[in-house]
């Protein structure tokens, strides 16, 4: 479906042209289908991918052995409402953050549920509470709605955050929000993991920023800091919004007067101080300022969080010599997906928001298994990838229709190796 494009018009299409200009019939059917509202289309891909996923979920829970999460064999509810992180999250729901940091008999912090943010587990408890519902029948239902939201989110930042790029691809919120469905971590939006929460949060204020609801925005982006470390980019993006308006109406396209650089600059602090609030508020309660760091540093191979050190050393056990071409190479893909026409035909904000978060999430993580989960956030970057190959009609369904199928293989080969754990340790998700 063609965004910006009438239901009643789609509907009265009776005829298509092919890639030879010659008219072929449209079925009645398809028109019908086509008529719909935009929604139920994307809800309808949300639903067809979360059966697929839940499918490939089923397959591999028959094929895991008894963890420290599960049995052997667990139902499907289990299995994405307990395993690796969600157990974390489950105690956070049901005992809330330990007032002392936990230490080994060095004193060294180790692991706890301080290093996860509260939005999403005080939801699902509150839920819980309501429903009398179990953590694991209501944990993974909560995440398969914000998902499910998420998406109808994600389709019209897209609609209204790239108007060059829909115009040039017809089509694209819809099939943007496809690809974010099929990508093949996406499969954490249906288990009780913070990503639905996130993906609703970042497209709904990169949505309300471009539609300058910016009251709106600031709660959301308070929301955002509690609920993962993502909300320092979205200050960037702010700065960039606020570039954007003013470079404009110096041209005289709009305008752009003391209120609103004052309104920006108070959107842009609340973004770097949701960012910074977790940690705070982790270093007042336990009396220890840096604990949130330090309790970062117990997952870390090297007990340290200096922004991008960790490339100097994680490629090069995985990689050996192949270390630096290969991490070399990966950040030149990298700036090239953000240069490629199709990207700068985003909007302002979305195209901000994929190259801010991609250089956070290099600086702050280490890299490993959970890499390609945090990708997942970069949403635009499925707009740029279906944007890729705007015409003609044919190339540019064979594009989106081969992407897809290699993403859908993806996400189940995921599934399969890292989803199934493999006593007595793994890599997680």
């Amino acid at each position: 479906m063609t965004s910006g494009t009438p239901p009643a018009a789609l509907g009265a299409v009776a005829e298509v042209v092919d890639a030879q200009g010659r008219a072929t019939p449209v079925p009645a059917r398809w028109r019908r289908v086509r008529s719909w509202p935009w929604w139920v289309h994307v809800l309808l891909v949300w639903a067809t991918s979360r059966l697929f996923t839940a499918a490939a979920f089923v397959w591999t829970a028959t094929h895991q052995v008894a963890n420290p999460w599960t049995g052997a064999n667990p139902s499907y509810q289990e299995y994405v409402g307990l395993m690796f992180d969600a157990g974390w999250y489950q105690r956070i729901a049901e005992e809330g953050y330990p007032a002392e940091l936990p230490r080994d008999e060095q004193g060294v912090v180790q692991q706890n549920r301080w290093a996860f943010f509260p939005l999403y587990p005080m939801l699902v408890r509150a839920v819980m509470t309501l429903t009398g519902g179990s953590w694991v029948a209501v944990a993974p239902t909560v995440a398969l709605l914000l998902g499910g939201a998420a998406v109808l989110v994600v389709h019209e930042a897209v609609r209204h955050g790239a108007p060059r790029a829909v115009a040039a691809r017809p089509g694209l919120p819809l099939a943007a929000v496809a690809l974010v469905c099929a990508f093949p971590t996406s499969a954490v939006l249906q288990v009780a993991y913070t990503e639905s929460a996130a993906l609703l949060l970042i497209a709904s204020a990169l949505l309300l920023l471009v539609r300058r609801r910016y009251a709106w925005a600031g709660l959301v982006v308070v929301a955002l800091g509690f609920t993962r470390a993502v909300a320092l980019p979205m200050a960037v993006v702010v700065v960039v919004h606020a570039g954007v308006r003013w470079w404009r109406a110096r041209r005289g396209d709009g305008t752009f007067g003391r209120r609103d650089a004052l309104t920006l600059a108070a959107l842009a602090a609340t973004a770097a101080v949701s960012g910074l609030a977790w940690p705070a508020i982790c270093g007042w309660v336990t009396g220890v300022p840096d604990g949130y760091l330090q309790t970062q540093e117990a997952w870390r191979g090297v007990r340290q969080v200096v922004p991008f050190v960790a490339w100097t050393y994680v490629p090069q056990y995985w990689l050996g010599r192949w270390a630096v071409p290969v991490v070399l190479g990966g950040f030149a893909l990298t700036a090239a997906v953000l240069l490629v026409p199709a990207a700068r035909r985003l909007g302002a904000e979305l195209h901000a928001w994929s190259a801010a978060y991609l250089v956070y999430v290099v600086a702050v993580i280490e890299p490993g298994s959970s890499l390609a989960r945090f990708l997942l956030l970069a949403f635009p970057l499925a707009a740029v990838t279906a944007g890729v190959v705007p015409r003609p009609a044919w190339a540019r369904r064979t594009w989106f229709a081969l992407v897809l199928a290699l993403m859908l293989g993806l996400q189940v080969l995921w599934i399969r190796q890292m989803w199934q754990f493999g006593p007595p340790s793994d890599w997680p998700p």
